[in-house]
């Protein structure tokens, strides 16, 4: 592995504890303004800092992002269907190996759809991407995705991430699921753990617990985050147990205490009343004749 492909993937993964917190927004590409994202560049502004590396469409990384941040990109790169189009699954690859480069992308990321209508189409775009990415020392991130038919069980994931691997992901983003240590051992590369719809923060947070529990480098979350009432409170508690070794109970406890601080912070001052001076009392004057 080359040096300069070992050093973008440290920057996604983190080598001093080997691992990562990923913030994905890229939900657009196929879902268009997702509730809670119309407005990528207002959303993406206060939880940057707290992410080790973004999931971004170019178009969203062009107008969103500030160029001063040091956030590695990862770049999705396939598209092509849309939720109202007929077939998810039948995606190609949208943007050039020179784009991601004017881009400064750290990795590139597309989906594969094991088992779907166009499961030949995916897996072999996959591969070309990584024989064009390796070229330039660029990683490319794998997303098994699943579709209505498909499941999320040990045995199909399974499949789909060494299917991945076995192409020459760098990395594979997927689902967690019961015995997800079985999904572990069989993928020789690094697995991170997608976020999925939106649930409770309990439970967000207990899914990210046992993702690295289970063996994951860490989470890519993004509407379990962003569709959050507390975006920030959430990511910095995601964070909490990523890189923090924090228990579900530890992470919540911080959420809770973040989002009591920002309520009241944006409590009104009321300004206290000066204390009236009473006015001096004058006696009668009495003349004295």
């Amino acid at each position: 592995m080359d040096w300069g492909l070992k050093n973008r993937l440290s920057q996604i993964i983190k080598p001093q504890n080997n691992r990562a917190l990923m913030l994905a927004v890229d939900h657009g590409y196929f879902l268009g303004p997702t509730e809670k994202l119309e407005n990528p560049k207002k959303v993406i502004a206060p939880l940057l800092k707290y992410c080790d590396s973004l999931m971004l469409t170019r178009g969203v990384q062009r107008t969103s992002v500030p160029t001063s941040t040091n956030v590695p990109m990862v770049l999705r790169v396939s598209g092509g269907s849309s939720i109202i189009g007929e077939d998810l699954s039948q995606e190609e690859i949208t943007v050039s190996i020179k784009d991601a480069i004017r881009l400064n992308a750290s990795a590139l990321a597309m989906s594969i759809f094991v088992g779907s209508k166009y499961e030949h189409q995916t897996i072999v775009n996959l591969g070309k991407l990584v024989n064009e990415a390796e070229e330039y020392g660029i990683p490319v991130l794998a997303v098994t995705a699943v579709g209505k038919e498909l499941g999320k069980d040990a045995r199909y994931l399974s499949l789909a991430c060494r299917i991945a691997a076995e192409q020459g992901a760098h990395i594979v983003k997927t689902y967690y699921c019961d015995n997800f240590d079985k999904v572990v051992q069989s993928c020789p590369v690094p697995i991170i753990v997608a976020g999925g719809k939106k649930i409770p923060e309990i439970d967000a947070l207990q899914l990210t617990y046992n993702s690295i529990k289970g063996g994951a480098v860490g989470v890519d979350m993004g509407r379990n985050i962003w569709q959050s009432a507390n975006p920030v409170a959430m990511i910095r508690s995601v964070r909490h147990i990523v890189h923090g070794n924090a228990t579900v109970d530890q992470a919540f406890k911080l959420y809770q205490t973040l989002c009591n601080e920002k309520t009241q912070q944006s409590k009104p001052q009321h300004k206290s009343n000066p204390p009236t001076q009473s006015k001096p009392q004058h006696k009668p004057v009495v003349n004295k004749k």
